[in-house]
């Protein structure tokens, strides 16, 4: 990441010796570090910015005194938390609520064992993946052909285990549906078992479906099931089953199975209820899409946003980053609503000519770049693609698609990124920034376009005034940098922390508190710069950890779930407290210590009248501060505490190790807080 950095720590220490001068040390160990407005104070650089660098004051001090000048103004507040989705398992047997594994057998090879995972036969049958001669859809070529011996007996059929098992709940009723044709004409006439069951073969309820031999058209069927009891377990599975005498002999062809619980605000082909409401909770601002490395790693397998649209038999689905298929039963649509669900805006993604490979995540699949004189339908395909989202259905194509799919209003619309981690191909990206950045431009005057190569690195034009950034590194890495972004020059670019995060580097399996104390840290320095970071979201949003598939497992998560559970991390908790006391306006205030134990940033939200201080101490021993204020506030207000043993985290046996806690705190003009070890502190107060 490239900065240009001014030095003004002559400047800074120059009114420190002013600070110190006031204040005598002689016989306290304190230090009053006065709100002088370091958002002005520093040496002005050629483009008319300030530049600001930290104070650092005796380490041996602890208690901390805030003076806010009634005179110095505010900086208004333009960042906005959000959420970073890129699928880790986390789409398909996640966050879409989809429960069956493998359910269109879509994207694989045919009469292979490979093409049946998660499928499984039952007593004297078999069940193959075919080449059907006429499928379901031009889409979905592939079906699954259930085979009956002559002689045979008892109950029979084929069932699915699901995304590492299927959730059974007796408050839940589930849809289920799927097509079944006979290849030739039969004198079938009977019935199939329709049932949720568990692996030893406990049914917790069941449904019955009449066949008849006659039909060799595709025929989709759907039904409704509501357990009587729940399971403990979820190693259970969705079943078909018929009576082996009835159906011996017979042969059955199968495509598109489909079983969802209840959804997230109700909606059809929605999200999974307890991950969705868990994200609702994270009061988040915008939303990410369809995310990072999930816009493909070959041409081949690239996300094509109008194939991810309309029933899911036409969806073709695609090979997935992370070494699965993803079905887009999650498509663009989807993504969407749930931005409106959840009351956030989209930052969305166009494929821009540039496929990653696999080669960052441990495969051998060489990153690739469209020749410029190929780039031209690509770019029609991204002007589409925003048509659909914010065109007039009276005028656009696409737009009139979005309205025949039951959303004739456009959705929001601000911010478009031009692809995702460009900096791994910074040559091509000159002429692939300037050809998609001029024509989206063109056509597109009111958006925000955002480069994705490192800032001014390679030199792009037409200039970008936003850029995405991607970090991961050590919880101590972030602290060291939570000044960052205090040395970037104000020369009119916007930064958007596209991705953050203590991830692999970190060697826990779950994410411990010190690793979310240092990205709180850091993120004290978003809010610090508002006034260029307009953005931030940490990664990775979600990861199953059931999923065995290779680079799925990375600690660092803000949510793990399983089949039947989720369990927020420490990471959760510091991302929805500060998005929680993120404010309206940040009170610029002198700096805490650099590469020090105690950060902080003071927000005020002017629409409720209300003074929020964040305060992140990373040192074992706690910190007394005395704050001074030269406004009046309520007597009394609230802390909510995220605090614990520095190696503490929520995991499924201890998923509440690490939680936030309310409490009550008195309040004036001048008061004392003391920041408890290893914590995050939200104090929140009305401003009279």
């Amino acid at each position: 990441m490239h900065c240009h950095r001014r030095n003004a720590y002559k400047d800074a220490m120059a009114v420190n010796s002013v600070i110190n001068n006031a204040v005598s040390y002689s016989n306290q160990r304190s230090t009053r570090i006065r709100y002088a407005s370091m958002f002005c104070i520093g040496r002005k650089g050629g483009h008319g910015e300030w530049n600001r660098e930290p104070f650092n004051f005796p380490s041996a001090l602890y208690v901390v005194i805030l003076v806010l000048f009634k005179l110095l103004p505010s900086c208004s507040r333009s960042r906005i938390d959000g959420q970073m989705f890129e699928d880790f398992d986390s789409g398909d047997g996640g966050l879409y609520a989809e429960l069956l594994q493998n359910r269109a057998f879509q994207q694989v090879t045919p009469n292979t064992a490979g093409a049946l995972y998660a499928w499984s036969a039952i007593n004297n049958t078999a069940i193959d993946v075919i080449a059907d001669p006429s499928p379901v859809s031009s889409a979905l070529p592939n079906s699954l052909q259930l085979t009956v011996p002559a002689g045979a007996s008892g109950q029979l059929g084929f069932g699915n285990s699901g995304y590492f098992g299927i959730k059974v709940d007796a408050n839940w009723t589930y849809n289920a549906s799927f097509y079944y044709k006979f290849p030739e004409i039969s004198s079938f006439n009977g019935t199939a078992t329709v049932a949720l069951q568990s692996s030893t073969g406990q049914v917790y309820t069941s449904a019955s479906l009449q066949m008849n031999g006659s039909q060799t058209t595709w025929r989709q069927v759907a039904l409704r099931l509501t357990p009587t009891s729940s399971s403990n377990s979820t190693a259970n599975n969705f079943t078909i089953t018929f009576d082996g005498a009835d159906v011996a002999g017979q042969t059955i062809n199968f495509a598109m199975f489909s079983l969802f619980p209840p959804t997230f605000n109700n909606r059809e082909n929605g999200m999974r209820i307890d991950l969705a409401n868990a994200l609702y909770e994270m009061k988040p601002s915008f939303f990410r899409l369809p995310g990072g490395n999930n816009m493909g790693i070959t041409w081949a397998s690239r996300w094509v946003w109008n194939a991810t649209l309309g029933p899911l038999e036409n969806r073709p689905g695609r090979e997935g980053t992370w070494g699965y298929i993803n079905t887009d039963g999650l498509g663009l649509l989807e993504y969407m609503y749930f931005c409106e669900d959840l009351g956030m805006e989209p930052i969305m993604a166009v494929w821009d000519g540039y496929s990653i490979g696999n080669g960052v995540i441990g495969g051998n699949i060489s990153a690739e770049s469209l020749p410029e004189n190929e780039l031209a339908p690509y770019i029609q395909t991204a002007i589409n693609q925003i048509d659909f989202v914010i065109g007039d259905p009276d005028t656009n194509e696409y737009a009139a698609l979005r309205a025949s799919l039951g959303h004739p209003e456009p959705f929001t619309l601000n911010y478009v990124e031009i692809g995702n981690e460009d900096f791994f191909a910074s040559e091509s990206y000159t002429y692939r920034w300037r050809d998609f950045a001029g024509n989206l431009t063109a056509a597109f005057p009111q958006l925000k376009f955002i480069a994705t190569s490192y800032p001014f690195n390679p030199v792009l034009d037409p200039v970008p005034q936003q850029y995405d950034l991607h970090l991961y590194n050590t919880s101590l890495y972030f602290i060291e940098h939570a000044f960052d972004f205090d040395s970037y020059e104000r020369n009119g670019t916007y930064y958007l922390q596209g991705e953050y995060g203590v991830d692999l580097l970190s060697g826990h399996n779950y994410p411990v508190l010190e690793d979310a104390l240092g990205t709180a840290a850091y993120m004290t320095g978003f809010e610090r710069n508002g006034d260029i970071v307009f953005a931030a979201c940490y990664a990775p949003l979600l990861v199953n950890i059931d999923s065995s598939d290779p680079g799925i497992n990375t600690p660092g998560q803000l949510v793990a779930f399983d089949a039947a559970n989720i369990y927020p991390s420490t990471h959760y908790y510091v991302q929805q407290l500060f998005s929680t006391y993120r404010g309206t306006e940040y009170l610029p205030s002198t700096l805490p210590t650099f590469n020090g134990t105690l950060y902080w940033s003071v927000t005020s939200d002017t629409n409720v009248s209300s003074l929020y201080i964040k305060v992140v101490n990373t040192d074992a021993t706690p910190t007394p501060m005395t704050f001074e204020l030269p406004f009046q506030v309520a007597s009394h207000g609230n802390v909510v505490l995220i605090s614990g043993a520095s190696n503490a985290s929520n995991t499924p046996t201890t998923p509440d190790a690490v939680i936030p806690v309310m409490s009550s705190m008195t309040f004036g003009e001048t008061f004392n807080y003391t920041a408890p070890a290893y914590s995050v502190s939200a104090l929140s107060v009305s401003i009279l």
